[in-house]
Protein backbone atom coordinates (compact mmCIF):
# COMPACT_ATOMS: atom_id res chain seq x y z
CA UNK A 1 0.00 0.00 0.00
CA UNK A 2 1.45 3.31 -1.02
CA UNK A 3 0.87 6.50 0.86
CA UNK A 4 0.36 9.65 -1.09
CA UNK A 5 2.38 12.57 0.05
CA UNK A 6 0.60 15.84 0.54
CA UNK A 7 1.79 18.46 -1.89
CA UNK A 8 4.12 21.03 -0.40
CA UNK A 9 2.23 24.07 0.69
CA UNK A 10 2.80 27.11 -1.45
CA UNK A 11 5.08 29.73 0.04
CA UNK A 12 3.25 32.57 1.67
CA UNK A 13 3.42 35.83 -0.21
CA UNK A 14 4.57 38.83 1.74
CA UNK A 15 2.18 41.76 1.60
CA UNK A 16 4.01 44.98 0.95
CA UNK A 17 3.98 47.44 3.79
CA UNK A 18 2.17 50.66 3.03
CA UNK A 19 4.30 53.61 4.02
CA UNK A 20 5.14 57.22 3.18
CA UNK A 21 8.07 59.47 3.97
CA UNK A 22 8.45 63.11 2.99
CA UNK A 23 9.09 66.65 4.18
CA UNK A 24 6.61 69.52 4.18
CA UNK A 25 8.25 72.91 4.51
CA UNK A 26 6.65 76.36 4.58
CA UNK A 27 7.69 79.72 6.01
CA UNK A 28 5.71 78.77 9.15
CA UNK A 29 6.58 75.11 9.75
CA UNK A 30 9.15 72.52 8.74
CA UNK A 31 7.84 68.98 9.06
CA UNK A 32 9.57 65.65 8.46
CA UNK A 33 7.29 62.63 8.63
CA UNK A 34 7.53 58.88 8.16
CA UNK A 35 4.45 56.66 8.48
CA UNK A 36 3.96 52.91 8.18
CA UNK A 37 0.37 51.69 8.33
CA UNK A 38 1.28 48.07 9.16
CA UNK A 39 3.20 49.02 12.26
CA UNK A 40 3.36 48.06 15.92
CA UNK A 41 2.53 51.36 17.59
CA UNK A 42 6.07 52.74 17.64
CA UNK A 43 6.48 56.50 17.66
CA UNK A 44 9.03 59.28 17.80
CA UNK A 45 7.17 62.58 17.88
CA UNK A 46 8.26 66.14 18.59
CA UNK A 47 6.19 69.25 17.85
CA UNK A 48 7.18 71.55 20.71
CA UNK A 49 3.70 71.16 22.27
CA UNK A 50 3.89 68.35 24.80
CA UNK A 51 0.17 67.62 25.17
CA UNK A 52 -0.17 67.53 21.37
CA UNK A 53 2.78 65.11 21.23
CA UNK A 54 0.96 62.92 23.75
CA UNK A 55 -2.16 62.85 21.56
CA UNK A 56 -0.12 61.89 18.47
CA UNK A 57 1.69 59.19 20.44
CA UNK A 58 -1.50 57.55 21.65
CA UNK A 59 -3.00 57.89 18.16
CA UNK A 60 -0.04 55.92 16.84
CA UNK A 61 -0.21 53.27 19.56
CA UNK A 62 -3.98 52.70 19.35
CA UNK A 63 -3.90 52.69 15.55
CA UNK A 64 -0.99 50.19 15.52
CA UNK A 65 0.88 52.45 13.11
CA UNK A 66 4.55 53.44 13.17
CA UNK A 67 5.15 57.19 13.11
CA UNK A 68 8.19 59.41 13.15
CA UNK A 69 7.27 63.09 13.07
CA UNK A 70 9.32 66.19 13.75
CA UNK A 71 7.84 69.68 13.43
CA UNK A 72 9.79 72.89 13.86
CA UNK A 73 7.10 75.58 13.86
CA UNK A 74 6.78 79.27 14.69
CA UNK A 75 5.52 78.70 18.23
CA UNK A 76 6.74 82.19 19.13
CA UNK A 77 3.83 83.44 16.99
CA UNK A 78 1.14 80.93 18.01
CA UNK A 79 0.44 77.17 18.09
CA UNK A 80 -2.00 77.33 15.20
CA UNK A 81 0.42 76.82 12.31
CA UNK A 82 2.10 73.86 14.02
CA UNK A 83 -1.10 72.00 14.91
CA UNK A 84 -2.85 72.61 11.58
CA UNK A 85 0.20 71.78 9.44
CA UNK A 86 0.91 68.59 11.39
CA UNK A 87 -2.70 67.58 10.71
CA UNK A 88 -2.26 68.26 7.00
CA UNK A 89 1.06 66.38 6.84
CA UNK A 90 -0.26 63.37 8.75
CA UNK A 91 -3.35 63.20 6.55
CA UNK A 92 -1.21 63.46 3.42
CA UNK A 93 1.03 60.68 4.73
CA UNK A 94 -1.97 58.36 5.00
CA UNK A 95 -3.18 59.39 1.55
CA UNK A 96 0.22 58.63 0.01
CA UNK A 97 0.70 55.37 1.90
CA UNK A 98 -2.73 54.05 0.87
CA UNK A 99 -2.04 54.64 -2.82
CA UNK A 100 -5.09 53.94 -5.00
CA UNK A 101 -6.94 52.51 -1.94
CA UNK A 102 -7.85 49.26 -3.64
CA UNK A 103 -8.97 46.53 -1.26
CA UNK A 104 -9.34 48.68 1.85
CA UNK A 105 -12.40 48.88 4.06
CA UNK A 106 -12.36 52.65 3.42
CA UNK A 107 -14.72 53.58 6.29
CA UNK A 108 -14.41 52.99 10.00
CA UNK A 109 -15.89 54.10 13.29
CA UNK A 110 -15.21 53.52 16.96
CA UNK A 111 -16.90 54.34 20.26
CA UNK A 112 -14.26 54.96 22.93
CA UNK A 113 -14.92 55.03 26.68
CA UNK A 114 -12.33 56.67 28.91
CA UNK A 115 -13.38 56.57 32.54
CA UNK A 116 -16.32 58.99 32.81
CA UNK A 117 -15.98 60.16 29.19
CA UNK A 118 -17.35 58.66 25.99
CA UNK A 119 -16.24 59.74 22.51
CA UNK A 120 -17.02 58.62 18.98
CA UNK A 121 -15.08 58.91 15.73
CA UNK A 122 -16.12 58.03 12.19
CA UNK A 123 -13.99 58.35 9.06
CA UNK A 124 -14.45 57.72 5.35
CA UNK A 125 -11.39 57.77 3.09
CA UNK A 126 -13.64 59.00 0.32
CA UNK A 127 -11.35 61.33 -1.61
CA UNK A 128 -13.41 64.29 -0.35
CA UNK A 129 -12.37 66.54 2.52
CA UNK A 130 -15.04 67.22 5.15
CA UNK A 131 -14.93 67.41 8.93
CA UNK A 132 -17.07 67.89 12.01
CA UNK A 133 -15.64 68.28 15.51
CA UNK A 134 -17.45 68.63 18.83
CA UNK A 135 -15.04 68.14 21.73
CA UNK A 136 -17.26 69.78 24.37
CA UNK A 137 -14.08 71.30 25.82
CA UNK A 138 -14.68 74.80 27.14
CA UNK A 139 -11.33 75.61 28.78
CA UNK A 140 -8.67 77.53 26.83
CA UNK A 141 -5.83 75.14 27.63
CA UNK A 142 -5.39 71.46 28.40
CA UNK A 143 -1.80 71.00 29.41
CA UNK A 144 0.07 73.33 27.07
CA UNK A 145 -2.30 72.87 24.10
CA UNK A 146 -4.73 75.58 23.00
CA UNK A 147 -7.89 73.48 22.91
CA UNK A 148 -9.56 75.35 20.04
CA UNK A 149 -6.82 73.90 17.82
CA UNK A 150 -8.19 70.37 18.16
CA UNK A 151 -10.64 71.39 15.43
CA UNK A 152 -7.81 72.79 13.30
CA UNK A 153 -5.91 69.50 13.55
CA UNK A 154 -8.84 67.42 12.32
CA UNK A 155 -9.65 69.93 9.59
CA UNK A 156 -6.04 69.77 8.41
CA UNK A 157 -6.05 65.97 8.53
CA UNK A 158 -9.27 65.81 6.49
CA UNK A 159 -7.72 68.08 3.86
CA UNK A 160 -4.44 66.17 3.71
CA UNK A 161 -6.06 62.72 3.65
CA UNK A 162 -8.95 63.81 1.41
CA UNK A 163 -11.27 62.19 3.93
CA UNK A 164 -14.47 62.70 5.90
CA UNK A 165 -13.58 63.00 9.59
CA UNK A 166 -16.23 63.25 12.31
CA UNK A 167 -15.30 63.22 16.01
CA UNK A 168 -17.47 63.99 19.00
CA UNK A 169 -17.41 63.78 22.77
CA UNK A 170 -20.74 62.34 23.84
CA UNK A 171 -20.27 63.30 27.49
CA UNK A 172 -17.59 63.64 30.14
CA UNK A 173 -16.17 65.70 32.98
CA UNK A 174 -12.39 65.86 32.50
CA UNK A 175 -11.30 68.05 29.59
CA UNK A 176 -8.13 65.98 29.33
CA UNK A 177 -10.23 62.85 28.94
CA UNK A 178 -12.51 64.47 26.36
CA UNK A 179 -9.62 65.22 23.99
CA UNK A 180 -7.78 61.97 24.68
CA UNK A 181 -10.89 59.86 24.11
CA UNK A 182 -11.44 61.59 20.76
CA UNK A 183 -7.89 60.86 19.60
CA UNK A 184 -8.12 57.22 20.73
CA UNK A 185 -11.45 56.76 18.96
CA UNK A 186 -10.00 58.41 15.85
CA UNK A 187 -7.00 56.07 15.91
CA UNK A 188 -9.22 52.99 16.10
CA UNK A 189 -11.51 54.27 13.36
CA UNK A 190 -8.52 54.93 11.07
CA UNK A 191 -7.13 51.48 11.87
CA UNK A 192 -10.36 49.93 10.58
CA UNK A 193 -10.68 52.19 7.54
CA UNK A 194 -7.10 51.45 6.42
CA UNK A 195 -7.47 47.70 6.90
CA UNK A 196 -7.38 45.44 3.87
CA UNK A 197 -10.69 43.73 3.11
CA UNK A 198 -10.17 40.07 2.12
CA UNK A 199 -13.61 39.91 0.57
CA UNK A 200 -12.95 42.91 -1.68
CA UNK A 201 -9.50 41.71 -2.70
CA UNK A 202 -8.08 44.36 -5.02
CA UNK A 203 -11.46 45.90 -5.79
CA UNK A 204 -11.83 49.63 -5.37
CA UNK A 205 -14.39 50.35 -2.61
CA UNK A 206 -16.36 52.79 -4.77
CA UNK A 207 -18.74 52.63 -7.72
CA UNK A 208 -17.18 55.78 -9.21
CA UNK A 209 -13.92 54.07 -10.19
CA UNK A 210 -11.84 56.63 -8.28
CA UNK A 211 -11.13 57.62 -4.69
Amino acid sequence: MTTKKSPASAPKTQTALRSAQFERNTTETRIAIQLTIEGSGRYEVGTGIRFFDHMLELFTRHGAFDLTLKCDGDLDVDQHHTVEDVGIALGEAFDRALGDKRGILRAGYFLMPMDETLAIAAVDLSGRAAFAVDSKVRTRLVGDLQTELVTDFFEGFARGARANVHVKTMYGRSNHHKIEAIFKAFARAMRVACSRDKQLGEMLPSTKGLL
